[in-house]
């Protein structure tokens, strides 16, 4: 009896066919084969790219490297667990914390030379406003207190 690949039974059938419509699905559908791997591990940035038109969005007066370079150390103090950074994009994205893999970006958007927009990305409404307050309240400059009048 030959031995063929062609040759396959029963569940392996199946599982062989199952790998070509994904193969053949992620080719013809809007996902690329990078994203549909991403999405595969459940690391995908997709989802937070999509949600940007519902993110939590303040600009800052500090210039793109500093702000980006400012709440990436925000992030590292919170305990969050970054998972992809993407000079092209502008973005962070991460988990929550190691424990709450709830995924949330923050997109950053340079405005002028002394500004930049930061933008906060979840699926989670309460993981965006989380972090969104932590982020901007540690962005903030801190204001003086008044000095009495004399």
């Amino acid at each position: 009896m030959k031995s063929s690949w062609f040759m396959v039974h029963g569940s392996q059938r199946k599982i062989l066919f199952a790998i070509c419509y994904l193969l053949i699905a992620n080719l013809i559908g809007c996902a690329t084969i990078i994203d549909g791997a991403k999405g595969f591990a459940g690391i995908s940035t997709k989802a937070l790219e999509n949600g940007r038109k519902e993110a939590i969005i303040k600009t800052f007066n500090y210039d793109y490297d500093n702000c980006y370079k400012k709440t990436k150390n925000i992030l590292a103090r919170m305990g969050t667990y970054i998972y992809a950074q993407d000079a092209k994009k502008k973005m962070l994205a991460f988990y929550v914390s190691e424990l709450d893999t709830t995924p949330v970006g923050v997109f950053f958007k340079e405005i002028d030379a002394n500004n930049t927009q930061v933008e906060v990305s979840s699926p989670s409404t309460s993981a965006k406003e989380f972090i969104a307050a932590e982020v901007f309240k540690s962005l903030s400059p801190k204001e003086k207190p008044a000095e009495p009048d004399a």
